[in-house]
């Protein structure tokens, strides 16, 4: 997971929102509730990762996390108390013979063009996602490898050197060497814009907190070497000679920048082409850096990271609406503040079913995961913090409605009605153009539109004196109107909902109200189940009602 010790105050800025950088109007006590329960599940995912090799939540979900962190206590901060390390549990026994310094993340396209700024000699390279070790070899053979740990001190994992076969275990020199590189699991023609990280990450650490591992199970963990800290001074030099060493790869994956434009280019190249490993960024580095007697474990000057579009985002959920489609079924979405994926600011995100809202228990104030399903549909990942304060929200009870409810937007109606006029002037129903739900609702507000017919009856001067519709809408309306009133009565059928319409039968409206089941059951593709529906739908003293209308209407059928 890598997290730096200054990771938070680091990640302030970049990872939330404009729109998030607002502190809550939170009282004291529910401020230092919701520090101490995030700051809890922060030291607990840290505990197991770092631990035991088990990671708890996807790694981007982890910074943004801990930069909220952050923005609160920097909101509150009467009630923060100093930053726990997020490395108190990596730090392991042995000590590295040169520490790992941090990486620094860049904010935004300003913020890696004021890195890049008077800087020369200058690289990119892929920001391999795996776990971060030290590479000791003596007389050309790999004898350690120790854990990141807290960039100081890790843990021995020397005892998977032979299970590792895809690590050199000999140079081809008898050279005395120290290298830092990423474990990585390896993923043949992997392309991180479409597949994401698959945990690669925490599948490697979690295989080498393994007390042993097999030949088999070590064969698909690979080695990116980014740091020879006693290497040559200059870039290309390092470079050339571990390929040399048989470090392929940092050669491979490394190119000369002369601009952000080539910045830019190469992170898009390697997020949208196939790797043999999930990366979840660019590395921007200095070619020459102080020898690696000088490092410290922190964020130095000369390297830095500029993280690919977040894959998941963490959303702060401002309401919850409950949407009751023509059905009477009950969509949950909720309203969340925006946020950024790839090229999508996401306001909203559907739940897809009442049932799913009731086994979350989503309210104000939760942080959710969202992502974005087949790279364009905003689709809810799972819940990752739950708010103290539970908030009461207005819930509608599934057992009010069903196909034949709601016919006027009464109160608790008004979303159903809505549904059943869009569904009327829809392609399914009357092929009303340019007439959608926010004409629908126009029509509604003023006090035009009651009952499901009642659009027959209005003309030029009705619809004047609804705000918002101009001449040239009114015209249009106006059209789509007399275009609705020639339609054929099948048409009409399946535009009020009619189960199963439009239907192949004979007859007027009178006629299909007689009919019993029986007589249903005769129709090609009529079940008993559809049979009792369409009974159900002719008999609604409802249906009825709008079916009377038509008829004063002249409706064809009716």
């Amino acid at each position: 997971m890598l997290h730096k010790f200054l990771l938070s105050l680091l990640l302030l800025f970049w990872l939330l929102p404009a729109q998030a950088q607002t502190c809550p109007d939170w009282a004291p006590i529910q401020a230092r509730a919701e520090i101490h329960q995030l700051q809890q599940t922060l030291a607990h995912w840290d505990d197991h990762y770092h631990r035991q090799g088990v990671s708890l939540i996807a790694d981007e979900l982890y910074d943004q996390s801990r930069a909220r962190l952050s923005h609160l206590q920097t909101c509150f901060p009467a009630l923060a108390k100093p930053q726990g390390n997020p490395l108190k549990t990596a730090a392991g026994p042995l000590r590295h013979p040169i520490p790992h310094t941090g990486l620094g993340k860049l904010a935004d396209e300003a913020a890696v063009k004021a890195w890049l700024h008077g800087k020369h000699d200058l690289w990119v390279q892929p920001k391999v996602d795996g776990v971060a070790a030290t590479l000791v070899y003596r007389g050309g053979k790999l004898v350690q490898l120790i854990s990141r740990g807290d960039g100081v001190h890790g843990h021995d994992w020397s005892r998977h050197i032979p299970s590792l076969g895809a690590l050199d275990q000999q140079l081809p020199e008898p050279l005395d060497l120290v290298l830092q590189g990423e474990l990585f699991w390896r993923l043949e023609g992997h392309v991180q814009a479409n597949a994401g990280s698959l945990n690669a990450r925490g599948n490697v650490a979690g295989l080498l907190a393994r007390k042993n591992i097999s030949a088999e199970q070590g064969a698909v963990v690979d080695l990116f070497v980014w740091a020879w800290p006693l290497g040559p001074a200059d870039q290309r030099e390092r470079l050339k000679g571990l390929s040399a060493l048989g470090f392929a790869y940092s050669e491979y994956y490394s190119e000369p920048l002369a601009s952000f434009a080539d910045a830019a280019k190469w992170r898009d190249h390697w997020y949208r082409s196939p790797l043999p490993f999930a990366s979840d960024g660019v590395v921007l580095r200095q070619g020459k850096r102080p020898d690696g007697t000088r490092w410290r474990a922190r964020d130095p000057y000369w390297i830095t990271a500029w993280k690919y579009p977040f894959a998941q985002a963490l959303a702060q959920v401002r309401g919850v609406q409950f949407n009751i489609g023509r059905t009477g079924r009950i969509t949950p979405v909720l309203q969340v503040k925006p946020v950024q994926l790839d090229d999508r600011q996401v306001r909203q995100v559907s739940l897809g079913s009442f049932q799913r809202w009731q086994q979350l228990d989503i309210r104000p104030g939760d942080q959710v995961a969202i992502s974005l399903a087949g790279l364009t549909i905003p689709h809810l990942d799972g819940v990752v913090h739950r708010s103290v304060q539970r908030l009461d929200i207005t819930v509608p009870d599934p057992s009010h409605y069903h196909p034949l409810s709601c016919w006027q937007p009464t109160d608790g109606c008004r979303s159903q009605f809505i549904a059943r006029l869009n569904w009327l002037s829809g392609k399914q129903g009357l092929n009303m153009p340019r007439l959608g739900q926010g004409t629908w609702e126009k029509l509604i507000d003023s006090g035009h539109v009651r009952d499901l017919g009642d659009w027959l009856a209005l003309q030029d001067a009705d619809l004047r004196s609804v705000p918002g519709l101009g001449e040239r809408s009114r015209a249009q309306v106006l059209y789509a109107f007399d275009q609705a009133r020639q339609q054929s009565f099948a048409r009409w059928l399946s535009a009020l909902g009619a189960p199963g319409a439009p239907l192949a039968v004979q007859g007027t409206w009178a006629d299909l109200l007689q009919r019993d089941a029986e007589q249903w059951l005769a129709e090609p593709g009529i079940g008993r189940g559809r049979s009792a529906q369409l009974l159900a739908f002719f008999h609604s003293p409802e249906v009825q009602k709008v079916a009377e209308q038509l008829r004063r209407h002249t409706i064809e059928g009716f």
